[in-house]
C-alpha cells in the first residue's frame, strides 16, 4: 500500500516572518513541493500565529492542488476559521504558547465534551477530521467514538528514543495503527521524523500517510526544497519495500 508524504510548511513561513517581509512565500513553496511528488500540504496555525497565519491559509486554500491539511487547537476561533475557509482536513492537536513545537497528542478522553461539537462542526462543514494522538488505545477508542475520520499517531517519542528503546516505541505504533485501523480510521503518523528514522515507521502496514515538516525544510538548506521532498519520498519508498518483503517471507 503506498504512503501518502504531506509536507508541513510551516517552517517557511518561520523564515519569512523572521525579517517581516513576504519572502520566502509559504504558497510558493507548497508549488514546489506539490511538483516534486507531494501527496498534500500541511500547515499548523497557532494561537500566537508564530508562522502560518490566517492570510496563507486562505491563499493556499486557493491554490493547492492536492490535500490540504490544517492543524489547529479546538478553540471557537480556529473552528469558526476552518468552517469558513474548509481545508479538505483539519487535524486537531493540543498547543500551549510556550511550546516550541506539539508536545504530545491530544487528550480526546478528557476533553470529550468539548471535543463533541467541534467534531459535528467540522463534519457539517464536509471537512474531514483528524485527531493528533499519543499510541494509546484509550485515546484511539475516544478518537473513533467522536467519529473521528483519522488519526495521526505521535511519533515523536520513537524519535526522540535511543536505538536501544526504539524497538518498545515501534511496537507501541504499531499496536496503536493496528487498532485504529480495525476500527476503521484513516491512520497517518508524524512528528520529528527525518529521512533516517522514517524508513521503520514507513514499515508499519496500516500507516497510510505521514506529515513531515522540520526535517524536510532543514534538508531544503543543503539541498533545495525540491530535492529535499523527493529525498524524503525514496525514504518511505525504501520502508515500503521492506514492508513488502516482510509480508513476503510472511506469507510465502
Amino acid at each position: 500500500m503506498p504512503i501518502r508524504l504531506h509536507v508541513n510548511i510551516d517552517h517557511v513561513a518561520t523564515v519569512r516572518n523572521a525579517r517581516g517581509g513576504k519572502f520566502p512565500d509559504p504558497i510558493e513553496a507548497a508549488y514546489v513541493c506539490e511538483r516534486a511528488g507531494a501527496d498534500g500540504i500541511t500547515v499548523h496555525l497557532r494561537l500566537d500565529r508564530r508562522h502560518i497565519r490566517e492570510r496563507d491559509v486562505e491563499r493556499l486554500r486557493e491554490s493547492v492542488t492536492t490535500i490540504l491539511n490544517v492543524e489547529m487547537t479546538t478553540t471557537d476561533e480556529m473552528i469558526g476559521f476552518a468552517c469558513r475557509v474548509r481545508p479538505d482536513v483539519v487535524t486537531l492537536v493540543p498547543e500551549r504558547i510556550e511550546e516550541r513545537t506539539t508536545e504530545g497528542g491530544l487528550d480526546v478522553v478528557g476533553q470529550r465534551s468539548v471535543l463533541v461539537d467541534v467534531s459535528k462542526r467540522l463534519k457539517d462543514a464536509g471537512i474531514k477530521l483528524s485527531i493528533f494522538v499519543a499510541p494509546d488505545e484509550a485515546q484511539i477508542e475516544a478518537a473513533h467514538a467522536l467519529g473521528a475520520d483519522q488519526i495521526e499517531l505521535h511519533t515523536g517519542d520513537y524519535c526522540a528514543a535511543s536505538p536501544k528503546e526504539r524497538p518498545a516505541h515501534v511496537a507501541k505504533l504499531e499496536k496503536a495503527a493496528a487498532l485504529a485501523a480495525k476500527l476503521g480510521l484513516d491512520v497517518a503518523a508524524g512528528h520529528g521524523l527525518t529521512r533516517h528514522n522514517v524508513v521503520r515507521i514507513a514499515q508499519i502496514p496500516e500507516i497510510e500517510e505521514l506529515n513531515i515538516g522540520h526535517a524536510i525544510v532543514s534538508d531544503a538548506i543543503f539541498m533545495g526544497l525540491g530535492d529535499a521532498v523527493r529525498a524524503m519520498r525514496e525514504a518511505v519508498r525504501q520502508g515500503i519495500a521492506l514492508r513488502a518483503m516482510a509480508n513476503d517471507e510472511v506469507t510465502g
